[in-house]
């Protein structure tokens, strides 16, 4: 299975090192140290969570936050915030803007890589229950579309569709679901069948 893809942005080389060397060994870890950088990292290739320093020249990680959760393609992406800023105040401006976790500096290490595995493995679950709703409506769209009143003919069972065209009950349910059919006798047919036969 493949590694999941971490972006640390931090203005500090350092601190780019320390956090690289404690989630290197069950992540890819990509580094950038500024915000614009990161923007335009999460366009060649969108991570699955994103580690986000606030502090930073030229533009700070609210802001890049902010433009993250505005684009429609990136706004899913967990960020934890991982700041020197310890006030309350700052831990509440990062999670209106839309990040998932706030981590104080220095982190550490052993509870910032649990975070980080907390938070991949919610938006895991998030991304496989929004598979399943895709799917459930998907299937309740079909159940729909064989609910309403069908005209059949009262003699050969044959459906009329919605072009006017009358075809056999299995093909048109087959057309309009996923069922599958096999054929065989009922207990009446098969003794009218075997009377037959045997004559």
């Amino acid at each position: 299975m493949a590694k999941k893809t971490l972006l640390v942005v931090d203005d500090t080389i350092d601190n780019l090192i320390i956090l690289y060397k404690v989630l290197r060994s069950e992540y890819q870890v990509i580094g950038a140290n500024s915000g614009i950088e990161a923007l335009r990292l999460v366009q060649t290739a969108a991570p699955d969570l994103i580690l986000l320093d606030i502090m930073m020249p030229e533009m700070d990680g609210y802001e890049v936050c902010r433009q993250l959760k505005q684009d429609p393609r990136l706004q899913d992406i967990p960020v934890i915030f991982i700041s020197a800023l310890n006030e309350e105040v700052d831990e509440t401006r990062g999670f209106e803007m839309g990040a998932v976790d706030f981590i104080t500096k220095p982190a550490k290490p052993a509870i910032l890589a649990r975070r980080v595995a907390v938070h991949l493995e919610l938006q895991a679950r998030k991304e496989a229950l929004q598979r399943q709703n895709e799917a459930l409506q998907a299937a309740l769209s079909r159940v729909k579309e064989l609910s309403g009143l069908l005209p059949i003919c009262m003699t050969c069972k044959k459906i009329r569709d919605d072009q006017g065209y009358w075809n056999q009950l299995e093909c048109y349910i087959s057309e309009h679901s996923e069922a599958l059919f096999s054929h065989s006798y009922c207990p009446e047919c098969a003794a009218i069948a075997m009377k037959d036969f045997i004559k």
